[in-house]
C-alpha cells in the first residue's frame, strides 16, 4: 500500500502551501460570524485541536460544525495550477514495476486530485486500486489514516492478512497504526520538511527511526535494496 503526497512525489515544495492557505481561509469562514472571517489565530488551534484529536482537521469540521466532506475537499484541493506544482523523481514506473506483489494507492487526499497527481506521474496503471478518501468509510462514518477499522476494512476488501501487506508512508501516525495491526511497515523521509504544518508526519527535530518503523528510505526508489528486511514475516504474492 502506497501513500501519495510526500511519499511518491514532492507536495512540500508547492501543493501542500495551496491547500494550506485554502484549508485556513475555509476554516476562517466557517468559524466567522458569517461577515467577517475568524482570526487566524482561532484557525490555527482549531486545525491542530481537530488533527490531535481525530488525525484529520476535516473529521472535527464534520463533526462540530457540520461541514460537508465534499465540499472542503474540493475547496482545498482545487488548484487550477496544479499539475505545474508536482516535483517529483524520474523512474517512478520502472520501480513500481520492479517491485514484487499487488500495489494499492491509499490515500487521504480527493480522488479528483489524486487521480490528476497519477496521471501527471504516469503511474495510475501501475496500481490495481485507488482509495482517495472518499471511500474511507467505515459503518457510514468517514475514517481516513491512521484510522485501525479503515485499515482492516481495506485488508478484508484485498483478501489479504496484515503480515501480507507492507505500508509505504511519509506520516508516522499511520506508520504506528499499521505496525500494531501487523504491517511491515516503510518510512519515505525525502520530502519531509519541519516546519510543514501539514501531517506532522515527523519529529520535531530529527528524522529518527521509532521502533514501529521496519525501514526507513530517503526515496520509494530505495525500496528494492531494502526488500529483504520488508519481506521479514511478510507473505509478498
Amino acid at each position: 500500500m502506497f501513500d501519495l503526497d510526500n511519499t511518491l512525489h514532492d507536495a512540500s515544495h508547492a501543493i501542500f502551501p495551496a491547500i494550506m492557505a485554502n484549508m485556513n481561509t475555509y476554516i476562517a469562514r466557517v468559524l466567522g460570524d458569517g461577515t467577517t472571517p475568524a482570526h487566524i489565530d482561532a484557525v490555527n488551534a482549531a486545525r491542530m485541536l481537530y488533527w490531535k484529536r481525530y488525525g484529520a482537521t476535516l473529521l472535527g469540521l464534520v463533526k462540530h460544525h457540520g461541514v460537508k466532506a465534499d465540499h472542503f475537499l474540493a475547496e482545498t484541493h482545487g488548484m487550477d495550477d496544479l499539475l505545474s506544482m508536482i516535483r517529483h523523481e524520474k523512474g517512478l514506473g520502472q520501480l513500481l514495476r520492479r517491485l514484487p506483489g499487488r500495489k494499492v494507492l491509499l490515500t487521504n487526499a480527493p480522488h479528483r486530485y489524486s487521480t490528476m497527481v497519477l496521471r501527471h506521474l504516469g503511474i495510475q496503471r501501475h496500481f490495481s486500486h485507488h482509495i482517495a478518501i472518499e471511500s474511507m468509510r467505515v459503518h457510514g462514518q468517514l475514517r481516513p489514516k491512521p484510522s485501525k477499522l479503515l485499515l482492516r476494512k481495506v485488508m478484508r476488501r484485498q483478501q489479504v492478512t496484515a503480515r501480507r501487506c507492507i505500508l509505504v508512508e511519509d506520516t508516522l501516525a499511520n506508520l504506528r497504526t499499521a505496525h500494531a495491526l501487523g504491517m511491515r511497515t516503510a518510512w519515505v523521509t525525502q520530502y519531509l520538511k519541519v516546519d510543514d504544518p501539514i501531517g506532522m508526519a515527523h519529529p520535531p527535530k530529527r528524522l529518527t527511526r521509532p521502533g514501529w518503523v521496519d525501514v526507513k528510505v530517503k526515496s520509494v526508489k530505495h525500496l528494492p535494496t531494502r526488500l529483504s528486511r520488508l519481506r521479514r514475516n511478510t507473505v509478498i504474492e
